[in-house]
């Protein structure tokens, strides 16, 4: 038992410490109808990990080089001629074929593909704790000093900006905080299961929730459980942790959709 809990503990105080993250960002992209933005920030971190191995970087730099790069690209892309999810799925596919075409001729990080791929929350130390927390709590900071113009500009972008709030800003902000989203979750469940991190937690609490701070506690709740259950089966199924967690996410949402169902008499 001690030995399970050497192996699990640090894993599951990191992934508490990322729900604190993934609750608000995932309601804020509901909110702004950005969900298919996140699965483009995962897609590129697989380029960056590679870009990393190719330089002898530490992974989080080119990792977090490969997000800022993309924003920077979606930043310059704006277009209201060019229809926002065009972008996004341009960007995702090329990023996504750009890192395995990369990887494929790094025989080095083939082994390891599958975790780049669904994550490893395993491999979390100690040491890595501070720093996570660190990052995280800055993260939130900004967040929070930024919630009330992020919600106003969610609602109503063109009364926000008629009540003094600067639009180009706040998505500039929404994006960068959702790059280093991207960052401390790929160790958690991998570059293609990201964006189901942010989004089940947020669709399943819509369900239940009547107001946006509701919705937020919601999702860090349902989060949290799928957190903790999914990193638990994980160890003792011997499965990947990014699968388990999202998984259990996956049933949480079900099993909140069908009692909602129920007991509206609207099941069929």
């Amino acid at each position: 038992m001690m030995e399970w809990l050497e192996l699990l503990l640090p894993a599951w105080i990191m992934g508490t410490l990322l729900v604190f993250l993934t609750a608000p960002l995932g309601c804020l992209m509901l909110w702004r109808r950005m969900s298919f933005f996140a699965d483009t920030m995962a897609h590129g971190t697989l380029l960056g990990v590679a870009l990393a191995a190719v330089l002898s970087l530490p992974l989080w730099v080119g990792v977090t080089f490969t997000a800022i790069l993309l924003v920077a690209v979606l930043w310059v892309l704006h277009d209201p001629r060019l229809p926002n999810d065009a972008l996004l799925a341009l960007c995702a596919a090329t990023l996504l074929c750009s890192g395995l075409l990369l990887i494929q001729h790094l025989p080095a990080l083939r082994p390891e593909l599958l975790s780049y791929l669904f994550g490893d929350l395993l491999t979390i130390e100690w040491s890595d704790l501070a720093v996570f927390a660190a990052v995280i709590i800055g993260a939130l900071a900004i967040l929070y000093y930024h919630w009330q113009a992020q919600i106003q500009i969610a609602i109503d972008p063109d009364i926000a900006v008629s009540e003094g709030v600067n639009a180009k800003w706040q998505r500039l902000i929404f994006m960068l905080l959702l790059a280093l989203f991207t960052v401390l979750a790929l160790r958690a469940v991998g570059s293609l299961l990201m964006g189901a991190l942010l989004v089940i937690p947020a669709l399943a609490s819509r369900l239940i929730s009547h107001s946006p701070k509701q919705m937020v506690v919601g999702a860090f709740v349902i989060a949290q459980i799928g957190v903790t259950v999914g990193l638990w089966s994980s160890a003792a199924l011997n499965i990947s942790t990014g699968l388990s967690i999202v998984l259990t996410m996956s049933l949480l949402f079900a099993l909140i959709f069908c009692t909602m169902k129920v007991k509206k008499g609207r099941f069929n």
